[in-house]
């Protein structure tokens, strides 16, 4: 059975590092975009109206994007008032708890984004704007992100369980202790 929780962990978070690395590389896009915007605008004197809105679409793909990498790599914000006093194990334990507060959180998010994703296809939902983009592609972002980070939250609760039974479900890890 830990060949299955391993194998889980290492493609989900092989999957959160290559959508992290996607993502990383979307910062440079939204970057263009303002730039490209700024030039129009300043230097040519003819303002494109769409580039501050996909500048706002890359950025929302960048953090919905990020999110399971940033998850994976345990770079969050806490709030720690004792975590660091703790012992492996007593992390592990206070982990695994946040994890499953984590997982309804997410699924509670899922549940709305699926909803709004399913309304955005009914009625062909565009922005209202002078660009008036399809809301379609980044709910369906939104959707697949959340999936991702939900299936991330899954594997962090498996490590954290495998650390209170001393068996290191990391992928990179040699052997297990049974």
């Amino acid at each position: 059975m830990t060949g299955f929780f391993k194998g889980y962990v290492r493609v989900v978070d092989r999957l959160s590092d290559y959508v992290g690395i996607v993502a990383m590389y979307l910062i440079f896009l939204m970057v263009g975009i303002l730039l490209l915007d700024a030039v129009t605008r300043n230097v040519v004197h003819i303002p494109l109206h769409w580039c501050i809105e996909a500048a706002q679409f890359t950025l929302t793909a960048y953090y919905f994007m990020g999110g399971a990498k940033t998850l994976k790599d345990n770079d969050h914000v806490r709030m720690d008032l004792f975590y660091e006093r703790l012992g492996a194990k007593g992390r592990a334990r206070m982990d695994a708890i946040t994890m499953v507060c984590l997982a309804f959180y997410l699924c509670v998010m899922l549940f709305g984004s699926i909803s709004s994703t399913i309304y955005a296809i009914q009625t062909n939902e565009t922005r209202f704007s002078m660009w008036n983009p399809s809301m379609i592609p980044i709910k369906c972002l939104m959707v697949a992100c959340i999936v991702l980070m939900l299936l991330q939250t899954v594997s962090l609760f498996f490590k954290h369980i495998g650390t209170l039974r001393d068996v290191d479900l990391s992928p990179d890890a040699k052997a297990d202790i049974a």
